[in-house]
């Protein structure tokens, strides 16, 4: 299948790399050019635009920072077309970006004017996950829209769920990562306390994950430096999921609470904590580095 993969980041990259593996012909852009030519080396086609890279594809995968690039790539900006109004052809698009669920349902609604399927897919799973093709894919969108994209999704994920009608997988995305980011600041804080009052960080990793407190972030992605090979921990919080990308999830779930008049004092916290981390510069480090937040002042 002809696919144009637009977005190479840490997450689309690995993606993007799954979906050749699989034996499909992708076309690839960016606006970095050493992530296109990493894509080069593992057999993608490059071309010179996103519009270029669309033509002729049977399927546009999108894989994007905000909201506001998805409206630029799909609606167009400034007065230049987007491309909505420049494909040939019906292809299948899919955006995987986590943006607020207004954003996919406007664009949803101005593919389906047009005659295009447009599905709001986002992920879970973290670059591990994209990297081992492990992905949990959470789907809004039409039902046979939804099974047309299936085998593809599974080319790139485990776990595939349709949420719901459009904008339905960016809510349930948002929910998963207010959730996320309120365990990863309890885990650091726990672990910090720990520490502070004698505890070895491993021992009490260890029973914290055999206890009640066990928790994802705790067992696969444990924020202390030198418990969990491999971790982003353990790699100076170099790559994964960044602290800035978690705020701005936050951000959304906080935007999500207002419009619908829910309480989320938790969210709100974990929001504040990680605003207040990237703040002081640790933006465009992995999220878990929130561990850094709770030991100011300790000779680490």
């Amino acid at each position: 299948m002809n696919i144009a993969f637009i977005g190479l980041g840490n997450m689309g990259a690995p993606m993007a790399i799954n979906l050749l593996k699989a034996g499909h012909d992708v076309t690839v852009f960016d606006l970095v050019e050493e992530a296109i030519q990493a894509l080069e080396a593992e057999g993608a086609s490059r071309a010179g635009s996103a519009e270029a890279a669309a033509s002729g594809a049977e399927v546009v995968i999108s894989m994007l920072p905000a909201g506001a690039h998805v409206q630029s790539l799909y609606l167009g900006r400034d007065g230049a077309p987007g491309l909505l109004d420049a494909l040939d052809g019906r292809p299948l698009l899919i955006d995987s970006s986590t943006i607020a669920p207004d954003d996919a349902r406007l664009v949803a609604a101005a593919a389906a004017e047009r005659g295009f399927t447009y599905l709001d897919a986002p992920v879970s799973g973290g670059v591990g996950g994209a990297k081992a093709g492990t992905l949990t894919f959470i789907v809004g969108g039409d039902p046979a829209g939804f099974e047309q994209g299936r085998p593809l999704l599974e080319a790139m994920g485990k776990n595939i769920f349709h949420a719901g009608e459009s904008g339905a997988g960016q809510v349930a995305k948002i929910c998963n990562n207010m959730l996320l980011g309120i365990l990863m600041s309890g885990t650091a804080e726990a672990l910090a306390l720990g520490v502070k009052n004698g505890m070895d960080p491993a021992v009490l990793s260890e029973i914290m994950k055999q206890s009640s407190g066990g928790n994802w972030a705790l067992n696969v992605y444990n924020p202390w430096p030198g418990v969990m090979e491999g971790s982003a921990a353990s790699r100076d919080y170099q790559g994964g999921f960044l602290t800035d990308l978690m705020a701005k999830d936050l951000g959304l779930a906080w935007e999500l609470a207002l419009g619908s008049k829910s309480s989320v004092p938790m969210g709100s916290q974990a929001r504040n904590l990680f605003a207040l981390h990237s703040a002081q510069g640790s933006g465009q480090l992995d999220f878990s580095s929130i561990q850094a937040l709770y030991r100011q002042g300790e000779d680490k």
